[in-house]
Formats: structure tokens, sequence, C-alpha cells
């Protein structure tokens, strides 16, 4: 490092950059020129130390924002996206340097085999897409993703400061998001109709929208949860301050006003307990047990049509109240524009049963396949958005094979937390394994209605635990062996 510091051309350099961006703002008057030497500083720090540049990269996560351009046709999170293309260039180079990088054990579990197989069918999905150049930008998001947060983790999670450090990186910034936003929501009077407002900060919406917020909230608070139970014999400043942290999250959640994240909450919970009493293995069968009963009562002679909404009487209400009655009454309109777009999906997947439509193709194809009667007034969709659900999601965009991958994913992810927790007999990694689980739970849960997995900060709170849990399987079988070994001698 000090020998960078002290070459004349990296003082050139940085110079250059410094006039360049006074020069800019000073051209546009854009705040977002001003990071330029920020960018800079950080890009140098991962050629010299890229792992102390991960940890940065961490707490930028929650705070990162999009940024719309060319009239709005594109879109950049900043700044976590353009150091994930930094992340995604290094392990390139770390992968051709020695391409027997990536330990054997890592090769040898099973859910890095189900998701390699599921990248491997993207890849085919993308190559028969319908939009060819939407797919290839999805498969491009989704290479720097599962870099930066399904392969790099192996490289950087050690010890238990580790998990420690990375869980105060995202739960910090996440808090100060989330006290921003309770305070501009309550200026607002906590209203249903403005919690969409209440996401903007300084010109910008910390969220996407109140699904990601509530999401994003929801994987969080089992893990604040797993470290209260953590700090019985810490000082009593630290359990109030994580008492306080925990109310806060609450809050937010309570006030996003997502029926999914209020669901995500305790379905959480209800893993990390059957995987204490060895029952989680029950929980995803009967999940999919009951899904398939009631596409066996609702396709024959077309019973689904039964439940058809009156549009004249179904639309988005303004307090959460009447929204959650019109829920149970089939008389609210995102409930019902849900039904419209899974039955399309379920009917395009006929024609496109193998590899889909292809990634982000869904807008562009599900409407002929609608079923009018389920029309509400928002399926002009003029969003574009998708399935609002991440099996059909799955279904629609990338065929059989990718949904039934993800199906077998998320069970196979449950059963090795159960196993990897009570191989455990140290009760922080027993208190880490469970909290990792939850936040998976209520990931499912929330994509269960939408899909998230590929948005930069729901893909961090996934697929980091997914690959913590490979890292901790490992961990416990060597473990078990010393302590078998100690045991003979």
């Amino acid at each position: 490092m000090e020998l960078i510091l002290k070459n004349k051309w990296f003082s050139l350099a940085s110079f250059s950059l410094l006039f360049i961006t006074v020069a800019l703002y000073a051209y546009t008057d854009s705040y977002l020129v001003l990071a330029a030497p920020f960018a800079y500083l950080f890009f140098l720090l991962l050629g010299v130390n890229w792992k102390t540049a991960y940890w940065l990269f961490l707490f930028t996560i929650p705070a990162s924002i999009q940024i719309n351009f060319a009239g709005d046709t594109m879109s950049i999170t900043l700044p976590d996206q353009p150091i994930m293309w930094g992340f995604l260039l290094l392990f390139v180079v770390m992968l051709a340097n020695n391409p027997a990088i990536m330990p054997k054990w890592w090769w040898k579990d099973k859910l890095v085999f189900i998701t390699v197989l599921q990248f491997l069918w993207l890849v085919v999905a993308v190559a028969c897409s319908q939009m060819l150049f939407f797919s290839v930008k999805f498969l491009m998001v989704k290479c720097w993703l599962m870099v930066s947060f399904f392969i790099l983790p192996v490289f950087i999670f050690r010890e238990k400061k580790d998990y420690v450090m990375a869980f105060k990186l995202l739960v910090v910034p996440t808090l100060i998001t989330v006290m921003i936003i309770l305070v501009h929501h309550a200026l607002l009077g906590f209203r249903f109709a403005k919690v969409q407002e209440s996401l903007a900060f300084l010109g910008q919406s910390l969220y996407y929208n109140h699904v990601d917020y509530s999401s994003v909230t929801s994987m969080l608070f089992p893990l604040l949860l797993v470290a209260y139970s953590l700090t019985k014999k810490r000082s009593l400043a630290t359990r109030g301050g994580l008492l306080v942290i925990i109310a806060i999250f609450i809050a937010g959640i309570i006030f996003a006003q997502t029926r999914a994240a209020y669901i995500a909450v305790f379905f959480g919970i209800a893993v990390g307990l059957a995987i204490r009493m060895r029952l989680v293995n029950f929980i995803m069968p009967t999940i999919y047990g009951l899904i398939i009963m009631m596409f066996c009562y609702m396709v024959p002679n077309n019973k689904y049509l039964e439940f058809r909404p009156d549009y004249n009487k179904t639309y988005m209400h303004k307090e959460f109240a009447d929204h959650l009655i019109a829920t149970f009454r089939g008389k609210d309109m995102s409930s019902m524009e849900r039904l419209y777009r899974w039955i399309a999906t379920v009917r395009m997947s006929m024609d496109y049963p193998l590899t889909g439509v292809g990634p982000r193709a869904f807008y562009f194809h599900y409407k002929p396949y609608a079923v009018s009667s389920f029309q509400t007034y928002v399926s002009r969709n003029k969003e574009q958005s998708t399935t609002h659900n991440y099996y059909l999601y799955m279904l629609a965009e990338q065929g059989w094979p990718a949904m039934l991958l993800y199906a077998l994913l998320i069970p196979s992810i449950f059963a090795k937390a159960q196993r990897v927790y009570h191989r455990f007999k140290d009760k922080f990694w027993r208190a880490v394994t469970v909290g990792l689980a939850m936040t998976i739970a209520a990931g499912f849960i929330n994509n269960f209605f939408s899909e998230l997995i590929e948005t930069h900060k729901i893909a961090a709170l996934f697929y980091v635990p997914v690959a913590l849990l490979i890292i901790l399987d490992k961990r416990s079988k060597d473990m078990e062996k010393e302590e078998a070994a100690v045991a003979a001698a």
C-alpha cells in the first residue's frame, strides 16, 4: 500500500480525478459526482485487500439506492452494484490464476449442487429466450449476485468474529433506514396510502417499494432475536440496546403494512422452533401437499372461476384494516391481481413447459393467457411487474426444471440447518445456524408472494445465509471429527 502511495502515477491519477470531479460537479450540480473519489479509493482497496473491501461492501448494501437514467429505461443501484461488478471481475481473475480455487468440500455440498444446476438451467433458458436482450441482462445480474453473495463468503467467514461483524454491518445501516422511514411515515400520519411516499429520502427512495422494505426488515428480524439470546451474560446496556433495536424493527415491520412480512416473521420463528424439535423436514412437504390439494380442487371443471372478482367492487383500499378485511372477502385488488397473473402463468407454461419464455420476458407474453374475468383496475400493469410468486416466476420464465429445482432447494436448506444445528455443541454456532435458517424462512414467505431474490438487498439476505450454512456444515463436521478423535484418545 505504501509503495502505491509513493508512486508518481498514483499521485497524478488521484489529483486528476479530484480535478475532474470538481469540474463535473460545477457543471452538473449533481451530488452523485462527488462519490467518484470515494469509489476510486474503494477500488484501490479492492486491489490491495479485497477482504477488507468486502466488509465495507456489506455495509453499503442496506443503504444502496436505485438511480434511474436514460429516461427511466435503465437503472443502477449505488453504491453496491458497481462494487459487485468489481468483485465479479476479481473472481474471474482469481479463477484464471487458480482454477481449483474453490475447495473440494464446497463442490460436494448438496446445496451447491442444486444451485449450480439452477444456474446452468438459467443459461439454457436464456439461450432459448423469447426476449434475448432482457434475458442476457438478467443472467449478468445473476452472475455478480452469485459471486458476491454465494461464492466469496467461502473465503471471508472463518471465525466467530466474522459472523458478528457481518451481523453488525447489515443491521446498523438497515436500522438507520428504518428510523428515517418511521419518522417520515409518522409525519404522514402512518397512513397506509402513504407507505410508499415514506420511503423517500433526499429525493431518492431507500427501497424499491414497501414490499422490498418489509421483506428486508422481516428477514433481518430473526437475527436480532438470536443476537438477543446470546447476550444473557452481557451488560444491561447491551441487552437494553438490542431490545430497543428489536422494538424499532417491529415498528418498521408493522407500519410497512405488508401482509407477507407479517406471515414471514411468524413462519421464520416456526422454522426455528421446528429445527430445535427436529420437525423441520415436515414443513415444506406439508406446504407442497396443501398446494397440490388446492390445485386438485380448483382445476377440474374450472372450479377456480367461481372465485373471480367483481371488477367494480375490487379496488385498493386506503386503510390497512380495510385492506385486510377485503383480502379475506376476496375483494382486495392486489390479491385478485395475483390470481389473474397466477392463472395466466399456469396456462402459459403449457406452451413453454421446458425453458419458459425467458428471464425478464413474462410481461411481454402473459396477457394472451390471462382469463379476462379475473381482471382488475391494475391489470394494465404499467410498472411491468411479474407473477408475484417465485415458484411461478421460475415456471413462467425458466420452465418446469427451474421451478422444481427451487422447490427442492428450500426444503434442502432447512434439512441442512437442522442437521448442522444438532451437530454443534457450541451455543454460539447453534444460534447462528438457527438464525440463518429463520432468515431464509422469512425470505421464502416474502418470495412466495413476490419475486425478490434477484434484487440486491434480498439477494444478500438469501444467498449469504445459504453460503454460511454450507460453511457451517463443513465446520460442524470437522468439529465432530475432532471431538471423536479426542474421545478415542
